[in-house]
């Protein structure tokens, strides 16, 4: 049994690091005409479009190493629900890069595997820290999500819809984990969580 759930999550592994991604949802913006945007402007679209597409695989190494340890199977499926949008997100924020003509990031499985060790770390922790963890994400990526609203060129409505979507989707995230019973992270666990996704941001749009 734990050699066959071994293998299941090894493969979602390598499905979400390297596998394109597929969506049920329409792609946010798919029916916008697609801009004119000089090589400055597309060049910083696509950056912060692989930061989202790299956010997207860590959110999905968070919620597997999570839900592993979770004790309660009521936060397990949450999990996995939040998850199941989780890989839409990873499929528009793909097929977006290749319509910037950029390629997803390099780091991918390095930053794969250390979020999969923070989730695990947090189902360890106990279901109110966990969810506690994940509300927290949520709400960090929800404001890096406002700051690429922000800096996405105005014309570039393809990409702006799909961020925007995107925010919806985690802010329900965090309500959803709220409403379970997260625990309020300690400032400084918070703090700690900003450093790490601002060394991820940084590294993520340029490689």
């Amino acid at each position: 049994m734990f050699l066959d759930q071994a293998i299941v999550e090894f493969d979602r592994g390598l499905k979400t690091v390297f596998a394109s991604a597929r969506s049920v949802r329409a792609t946010p913006g798919a029916t916008l005409s697609e801009a004119p945007l000089d090589a400055s402007e597309r060049s910083h679209a696509a950056g912060l479009m692989r930061i989202n597409h790299c956010g997207e695989v860590c959110a999905q190494a968070l919620y597997q190493g999570q839900s592993l340890t979770s004790r309660d199977p009521l936060i397990r499926e949450s999990l996995r629900e939040a998850a199941h949008e989780e890989t839409e997100h990873l499929a528009w924020t793909e097929q977006r890069l290749a319509e910037l003509g950029s390629t997803k990031s390099a780091l991918n499985p390095l930053l794969y595997l250390g979020a999969l060790s923070f989730g695990v770390l947090a189902g360890v922790l106990g279901d109110e820290w966990n969810l506690g963890f994940l509300a927290e994400t949520e709400r960090q990526v929800e404001a890096h999500l406002d700051g690429h609203l922000r800096e996405l060129p105005a014309q570039d409505q393809r990409s702006r819809a799909i961020v925007a979507q995107m925010r919806l989707d985690e802010i329900r995230h965090a309500e959803a984990a709220v409403n379970l019973g997260a625990a309020e992270l300690p400032a400084p666990v918070k703090g700690a969580m900003r450093l790490a996704a601002k060394v991820m941001t940084t590294a993520a749009y340029r490689i």
